[in-house]
């Protein structure tokens, strides 16, 4: 039978489990993916842990995941945009990615250019789609000077990049390990940690601030000088109400066209997702266990076995 991520109660990594479950069948306008792998991101933990369960509550059993790549293995009546063999990326907001099949409607997906990885492709939504958000919320433009914490992180590594394609100064707040990384891809890595401030005033005048991490870096960028209007976080929303910054993030772009978009930027070698590492389904413990270190530079993914 089909496996896919469990979990019965809230709580650590340790109360996920990988459960057989009904085959899935698709109904009228949806489709049936077989996916072959499934990016994990910090907003599924926190739903996990039932940090959000007022606002979003779970009932359990509950699966998991929004990303996914993956064949199409069979299509629901009336589906005409896809068929039965092709590769795609795609979406769910049913929190079932992280499985052997995920049932979707056919606006979800996107054809998988052939020259982007199943890893890469699977781990593309949420923080591609974050990423693609936060820079938009803030405006960005040629000559800008951005900085982006968490700049090595699943969100962070796209954010830097997809503003340097805008033609901004970016500089990346990260640990300074991580600062090879920055470099190659144009960005000024800046070591976050005692003395932040004064590196990024020395850096010159910021003048747009994408926060990826929480932990102070909203009032560091309004303290900075940063109109609100050009300070987004996808973390910190306690801050978002005492400044009145924005908090864009991945529900401002969860769309098909935005996928496509970013696909075909890493198809033609202009944007690159790193992954940190894979994990087969039946590792979905350790997967977010090392997720939730917060050291990883990238993406974590799961692959279904024998997907």
């Amino acid at each position: 039978m089909p496996r896919a991520v469990r979990l019965h109660e809230y709580g650590g990594p340790e109360v996920l489990k990988t459960e057989e479950v009904p085959q899935p069948v698709p109904a009228a306008g949806q489709v049936l993916v077989r996916v072959k792998a499934a990016g994990i991101n910090p907003g599924e933990a926190s739903i996990r842990k039932g940090v959000f369960k007022d606002t979003w509550p779970s009932s359990f059993p509950s699966g998991q995941g929004s990303d996914f790549a993956g064949v199409i293995e069979a299509v629901g009546e009336g589906v005409e945009s896809t068929q039965p063999g092709a590769e795609v990326i795609g979406f769910t907001h049913e929190r079932a990615s992280q499985a052997d099949f995920v049932v979707v409607p056919q606006e979800q997906v996107t054809p998988k250019p052939a020259n982007v990885p199943w890893e890469v492709a699977g781990a593309l939504f949420v923080a591609g789609t974050t990423a693609y958000a936060a820079v938009n919320a803030v405006d960005v433009k040629q000559g800008d000077i951005v900085a982006v914490s968490g700049a090595s992180g699943g969100v962070g590594t796209i954010a830097v990049q997809l503003a340097r394609l805008r033609g901004a100064r970016v500089l990346g707040i990260a640990s300074p390990e991580r600062s090879e990384w920055l470099t190659a891809h144009g960005v000024e890595p800046v070591p976050y940690g005692d003395g932040l401030r004064e590196r990024l005033q020395a850096a010159g005048p910021v003048d747009a601030f994408i926060d990826t991490y929480g932990q102070g870096y909203v009032q560091l960028a309004v303290e900075l000088g940063v109109s609100p209007q050009r300070i987004n976080t996808i973390i910190d929303f306690g801050a978002v109400k005492q400044y009145g910054v924005k908090s864009e993030g991945n529900a401002a772009a969860d769309r098909a066209d935005v996928l496509a978009e970013l696909a075909a930027l890493i198809a033609d070698g202009q944007l690159e997702v790193p992954v940190a590492r894979v994990y087969p389904l039946d590792q979905v413990q350790e997967a977010y266990r090392d997720l939730e270190d917060r050291h990883t530079l990238g993406k974590i993914v799961l692959v279904p076995g024998g997907a």
